[in-house]
């Protein structure tokens, strides 16, 4: 028999800490701050608004998805890091409050066909293609669609981190199996929740455009930097000297592993919706990239194709590289500043055509906005234990670290 893995780890977050306070404080300044951005140029503001929101938005949905995929599959590797999206996942019900501000700048974002005149044969303003798209895209459809979106993935979050809480309270092993059954239909359920949600954020910006690939493009993006952020997340609890010995190098090299497969189907997607587009030559379709291959936004495209997928593709390609921190820090970390800069690339065109016009305030949001979804994380966080105890399957996740 081998030797039986024991946790040696203290496997609370230090009650202490101010984190969630700090955060909570640097979030509203950041708020605040950008909430006098809305008065002096409030266009910018919502488009600014917009991409700051899909981007944490998209963690959270990323970090659902993920939670589900593990219980279906009953996976073993995952066992120790999974309290941290379990954690981003149960507070999207809260984090739906914030899609508010969208909907107050409906008008400014949407302005294509939230504009009734659109719909109208007789005005001048009539659009053709916008009214072919009417039933779809119109104010109270799309106002009861983000309801329902962020009911299902609010509800779906919130039931399965509590039954990883009950079940680390009672060691009730049965609940494994409701885990399993909550994550079965709902997995198809947010396949096609978040590509409409992609649809209504983001392609809907220029109702002109569509792409069929756009869901999965939003997916793909969405799921690199969320390994991304799950690399910077335990290398910030190992530097607080939290969890060092349970989340080993075995699991960081699977996280570094899952970041690398990302890094590629992220590419396979973005460019198969390029090359389609391209090749179709429609001029409908391929004036979309036209707009973002002129002036200075050609720079972020070449950076995404650059940064997003050779260097994470080149670096991580090598075995060794998946257990270097100082490397997979750099890399997780220009993941996630491309990440931003790729969403910031989709919509904000529609405001600039001709090149980028970054502003303070698109710091101020997304400072702001981050403050508030960390400091909502670290305030659950600090609550519970920081990996699923009792869980059936932590012994054989924690044997691995121990045998690598």
């Amino acid at each position: 028999m081998g030797h039986k893995p024991t946790i040696t780890d203290s496997l609370q977050f230090p009650a202490e800490s101010r984190l969630p306070q700090i955060l909570f404080g640097v979030g509203g300044a950041g708020l605040i701050t950008s909430v006098i951005g809305y008065f002096t140029d409030a266009d910018h503001f919502f488009f600014s608004y917009l991409v700051s929101f899909t981007f944490f938005t998209g963690i959270a949905l990323a970090s659902i998805f993920m939670v589900m995929f593990h219980h279906i599959t009953r996976s073993k590797w995952g066992v120790v890091v999974r309290r941290i999206p379990e954690t981003f996942g149960g507070n999207l019900w809260i984090w739906s409050i914030f899609f508010i501000p969208i909907l107050l700048g409906m008008d400014t974002l949407y302005h294509y066909w939230t504009n009734p005149l659109a719909f109208d044969p007789t005005s001048p303003e009539y659009d053709k293609i916008v009214a072919g798209k009417e039933a779809y895209l119109n104010v109270p459809f799309f106002i009861i669609r983000q309801v329902v979106y962020f009911a299902i993935w609010g509800y779906v979050g919130r039931r399965l981190y509590k039954a990883s809480i009950e079940l680390e309270k009672t060691g009730d092993w049965g609940i494994t199996t409701l885990m399993r059954k909550l994550s079965a239909f709902p997995i198809m359920l947010f396949a096609f929740t978040i590509a409409f949600a992609s649809f209504d954020w983001l392609m809907s910006l220029d109702p002109h455009w569509f792409s069929t690939m756009f869901g999965v493009y939003f997916f793909a993006i969405s799921f690199q930097s969320f390994w991304a952020i799950m690399i910077l997340m335990v290398y910030y609890l190992h530097s607080k000297g939290l969890l060092k010995n349970t989340i080993g190098q075995a699991h960081i090299y699977d996280l570094g592993a899952w970041l690398f497969a990302f890094t590629i189907f992220y590419a396979y997607i973005a460019f198969s919706q390029f090359m389609l587009i391209y090749y179709a030559n429609l001029p409908e379709e391929t004036l979309w990239y036209y707009h973002r291959m002129e002036g200075s936004w050609k720079y972020i495209l070449y950076g995404t194709l650059l940064c997003r997928f050779a260097l994470p593709f080149l670096v991580l390609l090598n075995r060794e590289q998946k257990h270097r921190k100082k490397v997979l820090i750099f890399v997780a970390s220009v993941v996630v500043i491309m990440h931003f800069l790729e969403l910031y690339w989709i919509a904000m065109p529609m405001l600039d055509k001709h090149g980028i016009e970054f502003t303070w305030m698109d710091i101020s949001i997304f400072v702001g906005l981050g403050g508030v979804f960390f400091g909502l994380f670290f305030r659950q966080f600090k609550k519970h234990s920081m990996i699923p105890e009792n869980d059936p399957k932590l012994e054989a996740c924690l044997e691995k670290s121990y045998h690598h």
